[in-house]
């Protein structure tokens, strides 16, 4: 009787114990699974292919004073395709192909830019001093066995012509007065005055790389590329006579002269080096 009442009060006991452990192993695992793993997400980066700037960075917070590494240009806040190329002495469309911009309207405040070409490009000349070759001696031999006389200095040879920064042929690209000297400050060029429909001229040889209306402050504005160093602009036309990508020579009439985004008729005028205005009174000829 004792062995069999000890047998039931022992069976109740190992099965509420199994039972328990049964219970709280799924448990435990349920809440372990319900706890997602902690991970770091990068920051997508936009469509372009840039990298996303962080907070920091964002566009109203770009410092256009920043120095861009070398043959890059960063883009800042207002600027287009059209400015760049002329800022930098490049052909906007250069440009638009050297980054790969499917949409050249389409530009990122900060984005860097590509403004040198990845190789010279071919067929397009460097300018380079002019060499002076040197005047040969033409004086006769002396008769074979004669006795040797003194030599006879040579006539100096005439000095050569003097020829413009690099090389450049410029010439008066009007024939109006000057209304406005270069202040780099205020105005990266000259400004000639004229009658509406008077001619302008190219001022040296070279292609045009920019004909419209796209560069607010210079209205209808042709831009010529003239080597690998310079190009100028001409601004506030009334009639543009050439188109993107035309060979032009010097002396040839380019457009004609007018008031477009300007307060009276005149051709503002700029000689770039590299990207960079300079003085065009201290390269044409004197007049």
């Amino acid at each position: 009787m004792k062995r069999t009442t000890l047998a039931l009060l022992i069976v109740p006991v190992l099965v509420a114990g199994c039972t328990s452990t049964r219970h709280r192993a799924p448990v435990e695992e349920r809440g372990a699974l319900s706890r997602p793993p902690a991970v770091a997400v990068a920051p997508a980066a936009p469509a372009s292919g840039v990298p996303a700037p962080d907070a920091a960075a964002s566009a109203p917070a770009v410092d256009a004073a920043a120095p861009a590494a070398p043959g890059t240009y960063v883009i800042k806040p207002g600027d287009t395709l059209i400015r760049i190329g002329l800022e930098t002495g490049q052909n906007w469309r250069d440009i638009a192909r050297w980054n790969g911009l499917d949409n050249p309207n389409v530009l990122e405040v900060g984005q860097a830019l590509r403004v040198v070409p990845p190789e010279p490009e071919p067929g397009m000349a460097v300018s380079q001093p002019v060499a002076t070759a040197t005047r040969p001696d033409t004086r006769p031999l002396p008769p074979a066995g004669a006795a040797a006389s003194t030599p006879v200095a040579a006539p100096p040879a005439p000095a050569p012509a003097p020829v413009a920064d690099g090389g450049m042929n410029w010439l008066w690209p009007a024939s109006g007065p000057v209304l406005a000297g270069f202040d780099e400050a205020r105005s990266k060029g000259l400004a000639i005055g004229g009658k509406a429909g008077d001619p302008v001229v190219a001022a040296a040889d070279g292609r045009v790389v920019y004909a419209g209306s796209g560069l607010r402050g210079y209205g209808n504005l042709v831009i010529v590329k003239h080597d690998t160093t310079f190009l100028t602009a001409y601004a506030h036309n009334q009639a543009l006579l050439v188109k993107e990508d035309q060979v032009v020579r010097r002396g040839q009439k380019i457009a004609e002269m007018g008031s477009s985004d300007a307060p009276r008729v005149q051709l503002h005028f700029e000689i770039r080096r590299q990207g960079k205005p300079v003085d065009p009174a201290k390269l044409l000829p004197a007049r």
